[in-house]
């Protein structure tokens, strides 16, 4: 039996009519780059996520960065993040000229220790950039007593209903294979901060206003109106496809209880944009070549820590300096966790898991 990591295939046969008068609409429109559709998806968004603003952006990555610039980041400047996540988190930081301070990560959630990162808060110190991994929440109050501004790396966390809620913003992203993704690049930054926003809009394109007069130095971070109209589309299913991906989640930690694999709490506020095990003892390669040959798809997320990418070895940083996130990545493993998941295929997953450790 075959079992995906993602099958867009599957969601696609759902929404096809919808999907694709979406992109009828555009087309036929001869409107490409921004227009109502845009401005409608951002409404729909700002809604669906209770926040004030929402700025509709051309990726995840590009979110982080807008935002980063919008807050004014830069040289000589220091953003205390996370060294577990997707590389974008800490790129964004290196690409203004900024140095990520990393923080070791809390074993039980793999998020970002919120008293580690306390600790490396200096008078450098400009935002913290915590990451809500997985789709779990990342614990904010604690965060929240330093002062600093905090910026929420959300990409994998949409559906959470506090994002961007009493912190500067969250940033959102589109990406395929997200809770909510495009047929392409995508994403957000959503606030409820007026100014906020204004400069993260000016800084999607060009730092320009009116056309052609430049305030600042901006980018092209403008959303295809083309991804705006099919996330519009796919918004009001968002609620159903993470309430299954919460059903599914659930019936792993039934059907894996037992085994040696180290599970994920069952938490409420999880959207299980992945489902991640701990394999102990070394046999995390062992038990996914194993799942490869039952036709079983899984990822690794993720292999090396930022805080020892090769292209952050200036920072100076060293294996065992934040043992936690070091002991994650050899050790984590997401198995298929999405919608269109089925009973007979999580049980095929359990099974083969079973199978491994007999």
């Amino acid at each position: 039996m075959k079992v995906p990591l993602l099958d867009l295939r599957a969601q696609y046969a759902t929404i096809a009519a919808g999907v694709e008068a979406a992109v009828k609409r555009v087309l036929e429109s001869g409107h490409y780059i921004l227009g109502e559709d845009v401005a409608a998806f951002e409404r729909e968004l700002a809604a669906a996520t209770g926040r004030t603003h929402a700025i509709a952006l051309s990726s995840g990555t590009d979110a982080l960065l807008a935002a980063l610039m919008a807050l004014g980041v830069g040289p000589g400047d220091e953003v205390v993040t996370t060294p577990l996540s997707f590389f974008a988190t800490a790129g964004a930081i290196v690409r203004l000229g900024a140095r990520p301070v990393f923080a070791d990560i809390d074993p039980r959630s793999f998020n970002l220790d919120a008293d580690a990162a306390l600790a490396r808060v200096t008078d450098k110190t400009r935002a913290i950039l915590p990451v809500h991994l997985f789709g779990r929440a990342c614990e904010l109050e604690t965060l929240r007593k330093t002062g600093l501004p905090i910026l929420e790396d959300a990409a994998q966390g949409i559906g959470l209903g506090t994002l961007g809620q009493r912190t500067l913003c969250a940033t959102l992203s589109f990406f395929p294979s997200k809770n909510l993704g495009a047929a392409g690049d995508a994403g957000a930054v959503v606030c409820d901060d007026d100014g906020f926003a204004d400069r993260v809009r000016l800084m999607r394109a060009h730092g320009s206003r009116p056309k052609y007069i430049h305030h600042v130095v901006g980018g092209n971070f403008r959303i295809d109106t083309i991804q705006a109209a099919i996330l519009r589309a796919k918004l009001p299913h968002l609620t159903a496809w993470n309430q299954a991906r919460r059903r599914n989640a659930g019936r792993y930690l039934g059907l894996l209880d037992g085994t040696p694999l180290g599970l994920p709490e069952p938490v409420e506020a999880h959207v299980w944009h992945h489902f991640v095990v701990r394999v102990p003892e070394g046999k995390r390669d062992a038990l996914r070549a194993h799942l490869s040959s039952r036709e079983i798809e899984t990822e690794v997320y993720y292999p090396t820590p930022l805080h020892l990418q090769p292209c952050f070895a200036n920072l100076g940083y060293k294996a065992g300096d934040l043992p936690h996130a070091e002991r994650a990545c050899a050790e984590v493993l997401a198995l298929p966790v999405h919608p269109d998941l089925t009973e007979a295929q999580q049980a095929h997953v359990a099974a083969s898991v079973r199978e491994f450790f007999a």
